[in-house]
């Protein structure tokens, strides 16, 4: 029989984990402008030359060849028309999409604080990646903050968001969305945008280079990381293996999950978004040279939910990479919330200074 206090444990555990999903449940409902909208095979946005074939066919072997390719997959072209006015970094991004406000890829720059007005001796600089409809202060005061320590920090703007939205969307909901086809096209030019201004970074004179990423900029920082070796180090805050079974089951994409209805199953999505889910690649670090990773979960998140963080930490640790995994007591939408956000911060710059 258990003892009464484990029993007063459970109780109080339980009680902690019905508040906190109570909790990121009206935090996750505050945005009234989610649009279901209907299912899609989008193959015009992965082939050239379907000429009406079977479209689960033309996007199953898009996505077989894409994992299969990936070094080529996700290889940038050369890209000369970088132009930083103020602070704001401008240049063409390698995908060209049906939405001109899209194809140009737009960064924020933040140069680190320096003492004496000289540069340290090894420049370090930080691609930051916001999470999934981010607004534009987001992550700013983080960049800052990486600033005193003497790192730079690059916050990218992802496909469809702010500048590079769509004037009839609210929202930036091609990055993932019912459009199977669009949702792999979005995700790569995200990375492709990702690995451009690392080496924007590289071409400033920085000798290290890290990336940091959270929720939807988390896969895709991960992603940039398994392909590009400029890349030192990475802070992945919210971190899960398949695209899919995030959109599937998390709760800030049910009105994804609505649309796709029943044209798919959660394994056949799965196997069509597995070019764009870290998962596919984390196997392959083993390839490559070891480099520092930390991941930061929550323990009550109902948008990266807990058991996927924890298998995708499982196939990072085989790999024979160096991966320290953080448990913060909160949910995904309360880590923005005082004081997890706080404690989230500290874990990110002092991993950074420590690595980078």
């Amino acid at each position: 029989m258990d003892s009464p206090h484990l029993l007063v444990r459970g109780v109080h555990a339980d009680l902690i984990t019905r508040y906190m999903h109570s909790r990121e449940r009206r935090l996750a409902t505050r945005d009234t402008n989610r649009v279901v909208r209907p299912f899609e095979w989008g193959v015009e946005f992965v082939s050239d030359h379907a000429n009406g074939d079977d479209p689960r066919r033309v996007v199953s072997e898009y996505a077989r060849r894409a994992v299969e390719r990936s070094r080529e997959f996700y290889a940038p072209p050369e890209i000369e028309d970088f132009r930083l006015e103020g602070d704001e970094l401008t240049w063409t991004s390698a995908v060209h999409t049906p939405t001109h406000e899209n194809n140009t890829a737009r960064a924020r720059f933040f140069p680190e604080l320096t003492l004496g007005g000289k540069p340290n001796d090894t420049r370090r600089a930080v691609v930051v990646l916001p999470e999934w409809n981010a607004k534009p202060p987001s992550h700013v005061a983080l960049c800052h903050v990486l600033n005193r320590f003497g790192i730079a920090a690059l916050r990218l703007t992802l496909p469809y968001h702010t500048g590079r939205r769509p004037p009839e969307m609210e929202r930036a909901e091609h990055l993932v969305s019912t459009n199977v086809g669009r949702t792999l096209q979005s995700m790569r030019q995200a990375v492709l945008d990702t690995r451009a201004a690392v080496l924007w970074l590289t071409r400033q004179g920085y000798e290290r280079v890290g990336v940091l990423g959270t929720s939807i900029g988390s896969c895709v920082a991960f992603l940039a990381f398994a392909h590009e070796p400029l890349i030192k180090t990475g802070v992945f805050n919210h971190v899960s293996g398949y695209v899919a079974d995030v959109t599937w089951r998390g709760i800030s994409t049910a009105h994804v999950r609505a649309g796709v209805g029943d044209a798919l199953t959660l394994e056949e999505l799965r196997e069509a978004w597995l070019p764009v889910s870290p998962q596919a690649y984390a196997p392959r670090l083993s390839d490559l040279p070891p480099r520092p990773i930390r991941f930061i979960s929550a323990r009550y998140d109902l948008t990266f939910p807990p058991d996927l963080s924890r298998d995708f930490a499982e196939s990072v640790r085989e790999s024979g990479h160096p991966l320290d995994v953080v448990w913060i007591p909160s949910g995904h939408y309360t880590l923005g919330e005082t004081p997890w956000k706080h404690l989230d911060g500290w874990k990110i710059v002092t991993f950074l200074r420590r690595h980078l």
